[in-house]
């Protein structure tokens, strides 16, 4: 008997984006010019990042993904294929003049599951635009993972940054996740630990949980199984180079 195919959930993706070019190659010897490395380039990928990785990682979970992003900038590493090692990242930055407004979304917000933000401050998402889509429509769950400072604006959302976005911080909200690295992640007092494993790349680590957090709070609501979901989910993550979006046969 043929069984109904489940409806897969809408996301609406806000978020400054860019292309992370990685460029292999080796180093054996130093330059006779000046004490640096000389990197023999063997061949090059590219890969989406930042609100381009997140997608990706939605994606890999079975959302439908509307994306609204901004200007695109590039991150290039040198990557040495023998340590797995970065020798130097080169960051051509574009900034977007005009955020998007709320106007221009409404007509997604009626009709999708959630919202998830990849805000790197580059332009693209304003304190204003996220208060009034939590002001316009409360019931919407809103994600929004952000390197702003004043984070008791963003009120009504589940914000997840990393520690030293949290030390940076002048004001935080009521539910703010943030993530620990090797140690796990904090939310309300508690820790959620994280395995013990080896790290080959933490690139694109945080936009996996923002992913999986969105994912699995979705499935549940709870927020707690979420995180803890979405520590596996980026520790599957950082054992690869570069981004990565991983399957949940993977994260099981």
């Amino acid at each position: 008997m043929a069984t109904r195919q489940q409806k897969k959930l809408k996301i609406l993706l806000i978020g400054d984006t860019c292309t992370d070019v990685y460029q292999y190659g080796i180093v054996e010897r130093i330059s006779p010019e000046a004490p640096v490395p000389v990197f023999k380039l063997s061949h090059q990928e590219e890969k989406p990042g930042m609100a381009g990785n997140v997608q990706q990682n939605l994606l890999k979970f079975g959302f439908e993904v509307f994306a609204v992003t901004g200007a695109v900038s590039t991150k290039t590493r040198l990557i040495d294929m023998k340590s797995k090692q970065h020798i130097v990242r080169i960051d051509a930055d574009k900034h977007t003049d005009v955020g998007v407004p709320i106007g221009v979304l409404r007509d997604y917000l009626k009709d999708i599951d959630a919202v998830v933000v990849s805000d790197y401050n580059k332009g693209m998402v304003s304190y204003e635009l996220l208060e009034s889509i939590v002001k316009e429509f409360p019931k919407l769950p809103v994600f929004v993972d952000t390197k702003k400072t004043d984070l008791a604006r963003l009120e009504g959302c589940f914000v997840k940054i990393n520690n030293t976005e949290f030390n940076l911080a002048k004001s935080i909200p009521t539910d703010l996740i943030v993530t620990l690295g090797d140690l796990g992640a904090r939310y309300k007092d508690t820790v959620y630990p994280a395995e013990k494993i080896e790290v080959t790349d933490v690139t694109g680590a945080g936009d996996t949980f923002l992913a999986a957090l969105t994912y699995q709070y979705l499935k549940t609501k709870k927020m707690e199984k979420a995180i803890e979901f979405a520590i596996k989910a980026s520790s599957v993550t950082v054992q690869h180079i570069g981004v990565y979006a991983p399957s949940l046969e993977e994260i099981a």
